[in-house]
């Protein structure tokens, strides 16, 4: 199974292709930004960027697929985006970007997980952001 199924996002809402490591605590992820991305028909036409709350969801999504790997009953909880603090956007991102995606999971309180996302392209940082996810019960 390709680890990206994992997770409950599927398209036109799945914003990574693969997950290139994982230990324990961390996972890095890629999502190739391709030109045919349908929210670039409105943002930005002729001045194409990748809006900045779906690096943060490239982001969640990432954090998912790390906590779907941790402990047993993880597979019948899905991980939801409980909250998200000091988000800083440094680069654009654009059509042809090899989005790489690095999250680290800070703590673990009962069905909440702290985690740090740092999201670049070509080693130059596009977001900064610490958010937690919280497991709830599929229903």
């Amino acid at each position: 199974m390709n680890p990206v199924e994992m997770i409950p996002q599927k398209d036109p809402f799945l914003f990574i292709d693969e997950m290139v490591d994982r230990t324990e605590d961390t996972i890095h992820t890629k999502k190739l930004v391709k030109e045919s991305e349908d929210y670039f028909k409105g943002h930005f036409p002729g001045n194409p960027i990748m809006p900045g709350v779906l690096i943060c969801e490239a982001c969640f999504q990432s954090g998912a697929l790390l906590m779907a790997h941790k402990g047993e009953g993880i597979a019948s909880k899905t991980a939801v985006v409980s909250r998200i603090q000091n988000a800083k956007f440094k680069n654009m991102v654009k059509p042809g970007d090899q989005l790489d995606i690095k999250v680290d999971l800070k703590e673990l309180i009962g069905p909440a997980a702290y985690m740090k996302a740092v999201a670049s392209v070509s080693g130059k940082k596009a977001l900064i952001i610490e958010f937690a996810v919280t497991l709830v019960e599929n229903k």
